[in-house]
């Protein structure tokens, strides 16, 4: 339960189907444990969903017995494509589908709703900055990392000196759109992978649900042709293949490799290119049995090229909490936002 009369803020996070909520006092102690989940209303539209995020930060509240007067900033953090500032793409997107949405300042919206400041970063970034503060702790603010959450897409986010890096229109981190050498690491045979977004060899072309389904599976199920997936429609043999793979199956394994593959790739390119501390893996290719999961992140690892002057101060490690770290991430953001304007003196009768 809160402690009575210490102010919080609150953080949010909106996905497709359902909000999370959490709430963080200003002392930095987490008073939600797990998953506070509602329902985010996102495919009725925009005011729906506003409202919908006004119920989850009430309910936050309500859980925690925190008064709303206490209540200083909220963050929150969407799925993207969005800017900086939290305004939804003007070419829509997967989760925001509806027309309403293209161009739809959420984070605006939110603000004049709870009449609250509201912080915003899209949910990689999110993830990648909860990930940061709890690995460094005390030290966050003079570390840097760089986070690839494997998903539907693969998402991430680039944090320095203990802030997530935005950029000029709110598009860095998109790791998942970084081309990566593909020589050595296709198979024979095995066609170039293509993105959603028209990219050929990118990323998250390899690593993630999506490119297991479009170009991963549809491959190593040619070299394994009497393979039990085979039998699967594409679209469900992706969701069941990691099941395969904690069971150490041939045709799982040598498909994760390509995905590991992919990201220690990736992680190179961010070793010469922001050389951080930290290099954290997330999603549910690590929310796994903890055979496969620690197998997984050592493949990554020894595909990542690092100088020896980097190799003696860099570290590997997991994304925890995936589930949580959204609303969490968002919460210290919208934390760290409060502790940079100085608090207003109390008027003197």
């Amino acid at each position: 339960m809160g402690s009575a009369g210490v102010p919080v803020v609150v953080g949010l996070d909106n996905g497709g189907t359902s909000n999370n909520a959490t709430v963080l006092t200003v002392d930095g102690r987490f008073l939600v444990d797990g998953l506070l989940e509602i329902p985010s209303e996102v495919r009725a539209g925009p005011d729906a969903a506003i409202e919908a995020l006004a119920r989850a930060l009430d309910g936050a509240l309500a859980q925690t017995g925190v008064p709303r007067e206490l209540v200083r900033a909220v963050g929150l953090d969407t799925p993207g494509p969005a800017s900086a500032t939290g305004v939804i793409s003007s070419r829509g997107s997967t989760n925001f589908s509806q027309p309403a949405w293209r161009g739809f300042d959420v984070r605006g919206a939110l603000e004049r709703r709870l009449g609250l400041p509201v912080i915003y970063h899209n949910d990689g970034n999110a993830a990648a900055l909860y990930a940061h503060h709890v690995y460094f702790g005390a030290e966050a603010m003079n570390r840097s990392s760089v986070s690839a959450i494997v998903g539907t897409g693969l998402g991430g986010g680039v944090v320095e000196g203990g802030r997530v890096i935005a950029g000029a229109a709110g598009m860095a981190g998109e790791l998942g759109h970084v081309h990566i050498p593909l020589t050595g690491l296709l198979g024979p045979e095995q066609p170039e992978p293509t993105c959603a977004c028209g990219f050929t060899g990118d990323v998250e072309s390899v690593a993630s649900l999506t490119g297991i389904e479009r170009n991963l599976l549809p491959y190593w199920l040619t070299r394994y042709p009497d393979h039990p997936l085979a039998a699967e429609p594409v679209a469900r043999a992706a969701k069941l293949v990691r099941g395969y793979g904690e069971r150490g199956d041939a045709l799982a394994r040598d498909l994760f490799t390509q995905q590991a593959m992919a990201l220690g790739r990736l992680f190179t390119v961010a070793a010469n290119f922001t050389d951080p501390h930290a290099y954290f893996v997330g999603g549910g290719v690590v929310e796994a049995a903890p055979e496969f999961r620690d197998w997984f992140l050592a493949t990554v690892r020894e595909h990542t090229v690092l100088r020896k002057e980097q190799a003696a101060v860099a570290t590997f490690a997991l994304v925890p909490e995936r589930d949580m770290a959204g609303a969490r991430g968002v919460a210290i953001a919208a934390l760290e936002a409060l502790r940079a304007v100085p608090e207003p003196s109390p008027l003197v009768a």
